[in-house]
């Protein structure tokens, strides 16, 4: 062979085979870095920026966003306990490119401040989203909320709280309701509670064994996680465990517990409940709650899904919110016709 061609394959090789390599060390020995790097990625892909805004010059939030104000609601999306802004990707990736995205890591998630001193109740909780709201100046016009689990409870709670920001709103297996049916979770929790063993929270795992269990109580689909992702997902959690422990102490205390129940009479825009029929963590049954104290509420169960109906059912999850918010508007064309 060709010297010249021998070391043109040999480059080419070498070429090819250092970020393979790379990749294969990151998977071995730094998977959570290989995890940052994802969702890094798949920001760009999808054209997701990036920025940090300060309110009162003490307090920072953190927030993604694609697309400008235009004729349709800015949508605001709020994740659930321990997530951040990037878990809504999945259904960012089947919303149109020209809508106004926005989402935002809750207080103490994340790149948002997180702070000893902070008030972390949902009420807390919603006048901090209210903050980041005035200081992007997002309700300029009403937009659309979109809250899942804890974030639902956020959610729920704001548009109650301040009805004049929001046109209309999306709830997803929402948390701040009573159990009318115990779910497999809460039940856990009693037995944990009555055993004295507190420590033991089963959304806040600390070994690759309790991650694989708490990816089975979120969701229906099984899916078939490698070891050492496993392993990334809680070296990404584990810093930050004394705070989701602080967290849910806070949003399960009575101040908390059944925020959303309490304020729920009190939403006035059209809400849509989408909840997954399997939910083990929050029973289904809250659905039936909301549908009969919201005057406007449309609610859509989900069959074969659970609680991470935002992972499960991606793509069915952002059809119903499209279909959702072009009712309204077809809605809202026919009143001013009349």
């Amino acid at each position: 062979m060709d010297l010249d061609v021998l070391n043109m394959f040999v480059i080419a090789g070498g070429t090819l085979a250092i970020p393979i390599l790379a990749f294969v060390a990151s998977f071995l020995l730094w998977p959570s870095a290989l995890i940052r790097i994802y969702y890094w990625y798949w920001r760009r892909a999808l054209g997701m920026q990036v920025r940090y805004v300060n309110y009162d010059d003490n307090y920072q939030f953190c927030y993604s966003y694609r697309g400008r104000p235009g004729y349709r609601p800015s949508i605001l999306m709020l994740h659930g306990f321990s997530g951040h802004k990037d878990m809504w990707l999945s259904i960012v990736k089947f919303l149109p490119k020209n809508l106004h995205l926005v989402c935002v890591d809750l207080p103490g998630h994340e790149g948002t401040t997180r702070s000893a001193l902070d008030d972390y109740s949902i009420i807390g909780q919603a006048k901090r989203i209210h903050q980041f709201v005035e200081c992007i100046k997002l309700n300029k016009r009403p937009f659309h909320l979109v809250g899942t689990s804890m974030g639902g409870n956020v959610a729920g709670v704001y548009a109650a709280q301040y009805p004049e920001d929001v046109c209309s709103l999306t709830l997803i297996c929402p948390a701040g309701l009573p159990s009318l049916t115990e779910s497999k979770f809460v039940k856990t929790l009693r037995e944990l509670k009555e055993s004295e063993r507190t420590d033991r929270i089963p959304l806040i795992p600390s070994t690759p064994e309790e991650m694989a269990d708490m990816l089975k109580l979120c969701s229906y689909v099984r899916f078939k996680v490698p070891q050492q992702i496993l392993q990334g997902l809680v070296d990404v959690r584990i810093p930050h465990n004394d705070f989701y422990r602080k967290l849910f102490l806070e949003i399960v205390d009575e101040k908390s517990r059944h925020s959303l129940h309490e304020n729920m009479n009190k939403i006035k825009a059209p809400t849509q409940v989408i909840w997954g029929k399997q939910d083990q963590v929050l029973d289904v049954s809250g659905a039936d709650i909301l549908a009969s104290a919201i005057p406007d509420c449309h609610v859509s169960i989900l069959e074969n899904c659970g609680h991470s109906v935002v992972v499960e059912r991606p793509r069915k999850t952002a059809n119903l919110i499209m279909e959702f918010l072009a009712m309204l508007h077809s809605t809202g064309n026919s009143k001013k016709q009349a």
